[in-house]
This record gives structure tokens, C-alpha cells and sequence, in this order.
């Protein structure tokens, strides 16, 4: 990689950092701010679901803009939203405001993510790309270990001081990106025509009918078993466990550490060993087990051991989904096949924002039913998923293949 590209990725790295500090530190607050209105879980899912939709809806079309623009003044513009919804979020005192402001951020930011990817590849050959993705990564994931045990901590005083921090800090990352961040899409390279992209719902539906249907069906399954926990967890933690702000914000930090260290150690070395299969068979079913765990836990020591374990048997499943669906692409590909490497990143992305729209709206309201019902629920879903991986996860199966490509 040349050394200006690793400065410039290096730049868009620590703008990053900065912004998901910032993300970090108000995850731990949506429910403390719920309660401070009179809001129960339904309106908690519904927040927390709201973002999830509209990152769907509008990152596919920040991120064709961004190819008829250049990469920098959509940046820039993520920054922007991400710091006025934080600034708004932070001044609201309506349960009103906090969708509005919420909405507003999930519009605008949505074009930071997909649009950093974009700068990646344009600045890195093939060869450097995976270390470019690699330092945007470990940024991402710096910054939702520290991010959270940071917002529960301050928001133990106040709960809109970790926000006004959160809008400072992109604010922040905007300046360093508009000063030292240079544009990586030259004029001559960018798109003069061409109608601007949005989801294709008719694509995830015709996925689903594909040969790796099965896998991306799994994706949204863990997604949305996934946030039935990650959307509750901070009002059950209140509410049941009688856990403040700090006390949240430092398990959503064991979250983010067994995630982030989940990925980079792990993941290789099984694979390399027992390959995908072996993995999510696994997984799945200790995920099961895992919701059930968590109902179990009372003590603050036991209630952080049961997250760490239940965050690591998600982390795998997620990517190793991935990658599986990944191999098979590879091995199917012919000439004429139109579904690429990156139509499959693209479709599974989309299937999982799905289950993170969907799980939160599910797991809020049934949470106002009975506080156990959003685990059992996930439980439920990820012993399906078990269920369908023996069934259609099979070496050599008719849809799925799952031998180590040599």
C-alpha cells in the first residue's frame, strides 16, 4: 500500500474511531431515556429499530450518490447528520423528539459507513484492500469497546451529557475529514449518468430461491435473535436487575471486546480446523442455550460471563456465514453468472439489517408482555436455526456446499 493511501486511510480510520466512540457511548442510554418518559419496550424497539430501517433504506443511496459526487462531501455529510441527531437526541424532552431526532440521524449518518467502504477500495489495490478493510475494522471496533463503559459511566449524572459528547466527537471527525482527508474518486471516474440505487427488495426475495438462500434465511435469523437481546437488554437490566446507566454500559463493553477479539483470533484458526459447518451447527445451538443462560443470571460477575459467552457463539455465526456464502459464490461462479462477490456482501448486509429491524420491533413489544418473553423468543428462533442447519448445512448437500475449498 502506498504510503499517502495508508495516511489517508489511517485519517478516515481515527475519523471513525471518533464517531463510534461517540455511537458507543449513547447505546447504553436509549432505555433509561425511554423510561424517563413513560415509554415502555415497544417504544424502545421501535427506536432502536427505526435506525436500522432507514440505514436499509438510504445507505444503498448515499453510497450511488457518492459515486457521481465523489466520496468526500458524502462523508462529510454522515458526519454532519451523525452530530446534529446526537445534538437533538441530547436536547429532547418529548418521546417525540427522540424519534424525530433519531430519524434525521439515521438519514444523514447512513451515508458515513457504506461511503468509507467506497474510499477503501478506491484507494487500495486488490492485494491491500483487506488490510484497508482491516484498520476500518479494528477502528469500528475500538471505538464500541470503549464507547460504552465511557457513555454509562457519564450517563450515570447526567443522560444527555454522553450525547452532547457523542455530537462534539463527530463533529470532530467532520473537521479532520474536511482538512486532511483528500477525495479518492477522481472526476473522470465517476458516474455521469445512471439511475441511483435503492434496495431491490425483488432481489432479497429471488436471493432467498438461490443456492445460498439457506445461508442468507440464517443471517437474518441471527440478526434477529441477536437484537432481541441487544434492544432489551439495558431496560430488562433496569428493570430486573435494578442496574444503572454504569453497570449497562460496562457489560455492552464486554460486548464489543468478545466481539472484537472474537473476530480477530478465532475465527481463522477454527475454520482452518473443523471448517464452516462444524461451526454454525455449534454456534446456533449454543446460542440457544445461551438466551436461556442469560435468564438465569443474577449476579453482576455471572451476568457479564453469560454475555461474553452468548456475544462470542453470535460473533462466530455471523461471519463465518459470511464467508461460507462467500466460498460458495466463488465456487459456483461461470461465466455469464451475474451474482458476484459483491452482490453477496450486499444481500447479506441487507438481510441482517432486516432482522435488526425486525428483532427490535418484536422483542420491545413483547417485552411489555412479560419480561422473559423477548429470550425465549430468541431462543425459539436460534433452535430453528439449528434445526434447518442440519438439515441443509451438509457437505456436498444438494444447495449448501461446506468443504474447506483446498
Amino acid at each position: 500500500m502506498e504510503t499517502s493511501n495508508r495516511k489517508n486511510i489511517a485519517i478516515l480510520s481515527f475519523a471513525l474511531i471518533v464517531v463510534m466512540l461517540g455511537y458507543g457511548m449513547v447505546i447504553p442510554l436509549f432505555p433509561f431515556y425511554i423510561e424517563k418518559m413513560g415509554a415502555g419496550g415497544g417504544q424502545l424497539g421501535l427506536l432502536i429499530a427505526l435506525s436500522a430501517l432507514l440505514e436499509l433504506l438510504f445507505g444503498p443511496l448515499w453510497g450511488s450518490l457518492s459515486d457521481r459526487v465523489g466520496r468526500k462531501p458524502i462523508l462529510l455529510l454522515g458526519l454532519f447528520g451523525y452530530s446534529l441527531g446526537s445534538l437533538l437526541f441530547g436536547l429532547s424532552t418529548r418521546l417525540w423528539m427522540l424519534f424525530a431526532s433519531r430519524a434525521l440521524s439515521g438519514i444523514l449518518s447512513s451515508a458515513t459507513s457504506a461511503t468509507a467502504l467506497a474510499y477503501i477500495s478506491d484507494s487500495t489495490s486488490e492485494r491491500d484492500r483487506g488490510g484497508g478493510m482491516g484498520m476500518l475494522g479494528a477502528a469500528l471496533g475500538l471505538g464500541l469497546i470503549l464507547g460504552p463503559a465511557a457513555g454509562g459511566w457519564l450517563g450515570s449524572s447526567s443522560l444527555a451529557l454522553p450525547f452532547f459528547i457523542a455530537a462534539a466527537f463527530s463533529l470532530l471527525a467532520l473537521v479532520l475529514a474536511a482538512l486532511w482527508l483528500p477525495e479518492s474518486l477522481p472526476v473522470e471516474a465517476r458516474r455521469q449518468a445512471g439511475q441511483v440505487r435503492t434496495i431491490d427488495l425483488g432481489a432479497l426475495w429471488h436471493a432467498l430461491s438461490g443456492p445460498i438462500g439457506v445461508l442468507m434465511f440464517l443471517l437474518f435469523l441471527v440478526s434477529f435473535g441477536l437484537t432481541n437481546f441487544e434492544s432489551i437488554f439495558g431496560l430488562y437490566a433496569a428493570q430486573e436487575l435494578d442496574y444503572g446507566p454504569e453497570q449497562v454500559g460496562t457489560i455492552l463493553a464486554v460486548v464489543g471486546l468478545v466481539s472484537t477479539l472474537g473476530k480477530a483470533v478465532l475465527i481463522g484458526p477454527l475454520t482452518q480446523r473443523w471448517g464452516e459447518a462444524p461451526i454454525i451447527k455449534v454456534s446456533l445451538a449454543a446460542s440457544a442455550a445461551g438466551f436461556v443462560v442469560l435468564l438465569l443470571a443474577t449476579t453482576y460477575p455471572g451476568v457479564l460471563l453469560a454475555t461474553g459467552v452468548f456475544i462470542l457463539s453470535k460473533t462466530l455465526l455471523r461471519t463465518v456465514i459470511i464467508a461460507l456464502a462467500s466460498k460458495h459464490t466463488s465456487l459456483s461462479q461461470a461465466p455469464g453468472n451475474a451474482v458476484g462477490q459483491g452482490a453477496t456482501m450486499g444481500l447479506s448486509n441487507s438481510f441482517m439489517n432486516l432482522g435488526r429491524i425486525i428483532g427490535p420491533i418484536w422483542a420491545g413489544f413483547i417485552f411489555d408482555v412479560n419480561v422473559s418473553y423477548p429470550y425465549l423468543s430468541g431462543a425459539a428462533v436460534m433452535f430453528i436455526g439449528f434445526a434447518i442447519s442440519l438439515v441443509w448445512i451438509r457437505p456436498k448437500s444438494r444447495g449448501i456446499i461446506t468443504e474447506q475449498v483446498s
